[in-house]
C-alpha cells in the first residue's frame, strides 16, 4: 500500500455497474449519485494529495480541499469520494464544476463515501457498513469535506424522489461488500433520464440497422453524440422529409458513412441519461424547426 518513498499509494477505485433499476431488499444501502469528479484523498506523514479516478495527482487544482483534508483529526487516511460544486438550486452541477476548479476553489466540496485506510490500517476487507461508520466518525460537520449519507426507505421510492429532485441518480451498495478495485456488481449505479434540446447534424441510416440522429450543441454544432430514433412512424416520416429538404454539409472534421447531413436549423428533443458530458442511452423524441 506504500510507495518506495514510504508514502501511501493511490488505490484504483471500485467502479459500480450501470443498471436500469435499483436492487431491492435489505442487503443494500443507497446514496445519491453526485454529478462531479470521482476523486481520492490520500493523507500521510508527507501531507495531503488528491487524485483523479485514473490516479493523476490534481492536488494543485484542489488547494482548498487539500487544506480541509489536512485539518481532519487523523494521522493517515485514504478516502474515496466525489468532488462537486453546487448550483443555485443546491444540486451538483458538472458544467459549473470545471469553471470552479480554475476560478472558484471556495465553491468546491468533497463528498466522502468510503474510507480504505486509516491510521496505518487497511480497511478494505471490512464490510461497507463498518467502513462507512468509521468514515462518518472522522468527518466534522463544518468543513468542505462532507459525508455521503445513506438514503432511508425502499429502493424504488428513493429512486423516484431522486429523479423528481433532478439529481443524476443513485448508487446502491451491498452492505457487506469489501472494497475491491475495478468494476463490480456489488455496487450499482442507477441513472435518471432527462430531456434536452440539441441541434440535428444528420441522420445515419444503413439497411437492416436502426437509424440514429447525430446531435450537436445548439449554436456551435459541436457533436455530442447520437440518439436512437424510436419516435412514432409519423414523426420519423416527417423528420426524413425535412432532412432531405435541408440537406447540407457535415460539420468540420466529421466523416461518417451512410449519413445524410443537414443545414443548421433543425432542433431535436432528446431523452438521455442525466449527468453525462455527452449523450448516452439517448433517443430522439421529436424535433422542431428553429
Amino acid at each position: 500500500m506504500r510507495n518506495a518513498d514510504g508514502r501511501l499509494k493511490f488505490i484504483p477505485p471500485m467502479m459500480p455497474e450501470l443498471v436500469d433499476k435499483p436492487p431491492e431488499g435489505g442487503d443494500w444501502s443507497h446514496e445519491v449519485k453526485f454529478d462531479g469528479y470521482r476523486s481520492q484523498i490520500v493523507r500521510d506523514a508527507g501531507g495531503v494529495r488528491i487524485f483523479t479516478r485514473r490516479g493523476l495527482d490534481w492536488t494543485a487544482k484542489y488547494r482548498d480541499l487539500a487544506a480541509a483534508a489536512g485539518a481532519l483529526d487523523v494521522e493517515s487516511a485514504i478516502i474515496d469520494g466525489e468532488i462537486i460544486v453546487l448550483n443555485n438550486a443546491g444540486l451538483s452541477d458538472f458544467r459549473e464544476l470545471r469553471k470552479a476548479i480554475t476560478g472558484r476553489q471556495h465553491d468546491l466540496y468533497f463528498v466522502a463515501f468510503d474510507v480504505l485506510h486509516l491510521n496505518g490500517h487497511d480497511l478494505r476487507d471490512m464490510a461497507l457498513d463498518e467502513r462507512r461508520e468509521i468514515l462518518a466518525g472522522i468527518i466534522p460537520a463544518d468543513i468542505r469535506i462532507q459525508f455521503s449519507q445513506a438514503l432511508p426507505g425502499e429502493a424504488k421510492a428513493i429512486f423516484h424522489l431522486v429523479d423528481q429532485a433532478g439529481l443524476e441518480g443513485m448508487v446502491s451498495k451491498r452492505k457487506d461488500s469489501k472494497y475491491r478495485s475495478g468494476p463490480t456488481s456489488n455496487w450499482r449505479k442507477i441513472k435518471a433520464y432527462t430531456i434536452g434540446e440539441f441541434e440535428l447534424l444528420g441522420i445515419e441510416r444503413e439497411a437492416g440497422k436502426p437509424a440514429f440522429a447525430l446531435m450537436g450543441e445548439i449554436g456551435t454544432r459541436k457533436y455530442v453524440g447520437s440518439a436512437f430514433i424510436n419516435s412514432s412512424r409519423a414523426i420519423r416520416e416527417r423528420l426524413w422529409k425535412r432532412v432531405q429538404e435541408h440537406a447540407g454539409q457535415p460539420p468540420e472534421g466529421m466523416k461518417r458513412p451512410a449519413t445524410q447531413w443537414v443545414k443548421p436549423g433543425l432542433i431535436g428533443r432528446v431523452k438521455h441519461l442525466r449527468g453525462e458530458e455527452d449523450l448516452r442511452h439517448a433517443s430522439l423524441q421529436d424535433f422542431r424547426e428553429e
